[in-house]
């Protein structure tokens, strides 16, 4: 399992580069790389410090955030080493940061098939809409949430093949979506950012889309699938009992 966990946080961090909009190298701070996207400011996910592994001290953390992402009213870091991220977490929590942890969940593809009906791959203007609404129940801002929306097909970059899978309807509309991330190369596929529009939980649109995916990922040639899970969140019980196993851990952090 550590091999392939060590090809998961490879792939993580390669996607992180692959779709930022600008990479600070530090190599002075080994295993420390920034990313950053002007036009989406208010996303962690394209302004944030990426830590790989041990190498650097804990404590140049928070002042390469203010030195590398600039002004900003939170700072993220994420920390792909389990074992590192808990010895970091001290230090950054005396900084005024706090901690997330996701528990990396691997599940095999083999023999899966697509469901029927299957989640297919949709353009994202054709779901901008939904992921716009959805947006708007979490969260407050109309930049903010526009920014929250408009960043996906930044995602298109990060890895070999991506696709935007949506589960639909009887009458055709968006009902759920996810992130599908192939990279054959690594024997790896991802899926990320799993969603059901909640008025239409309940109708199994996340079995769609999660058997969509394997199915894809199998046909592929890819034998395994990953996904990210909030450790304290009820959605890992959820993919715990569709098969998925977990196999380590990694943690973010961000100031309030």
């Amino acid at each position: 399992m550590s091999d392939l966990l060590e090809r998961v946080s490879a792939f993580r961090a390669s996607f992180a580069r692959r779709h930022a909009g600008e990479i600070v190298e530090l190599p002075e701070f080994p295993g420390v790389f920034a990313v950053r996207n002007a036009d989406y400011v208010l996303s962690h996910e394209h302004n944030q410090l990426i830590v790989t592994g041990p190498g650097t001290d804990p404590a140049a953390l928070p002042g390469l955030a203010a030195r590398w992402l600039g002004q900003r009213r939170q700072y993220a870091i994420t920390v792909l080493d389990e074992q590192w991220g808990e010895r970091a977490a001290p230090v950054l929590a005396e900084a005024g940061y706090e901690r997330g942890t996701a528990v990396v969940l691997v599940r095999d593809t083999a023999g899966c098939e697509l469901p029927e009906p299957a989640a297919l791959p949709t353009e994202f203007a054709d779901m901008r809409e939904a992921v716009l609404r959805q947006q708007s129940e979490w969260y407050e801002g109309e930049e903010l949430i526009r920014q929250l929306t408009d960043r996906r097909p930044t995602r298109l970059r990060g890895a070999e093949q991506v696709h935007f899978l949506a589960a639909r309807t009887a009458e055709g509309e968006v009902a759920a979506w996810v992130d599908l991330y192939l990279e054959p190369a690594a024997g790896l596929a991802q899926v990320e950012d799993l969603v059901t529009a909640a008025r239409h939980r309940g109708a199994g649109h996340g079995d769609t889309l999660l058997g969509s995916g394997l199915a894809l990922a199998a046909a592929a040639g890819i034998p395994q699938l990953f996904l990210l899970a909030d450790a304290d969140g009820w959605p890992r019980e959820w993919y715990t009992r569709r098969g998925f196993i977990e196999i380590g851990r990694s943690h973010s952090f961000h100031t309030n």
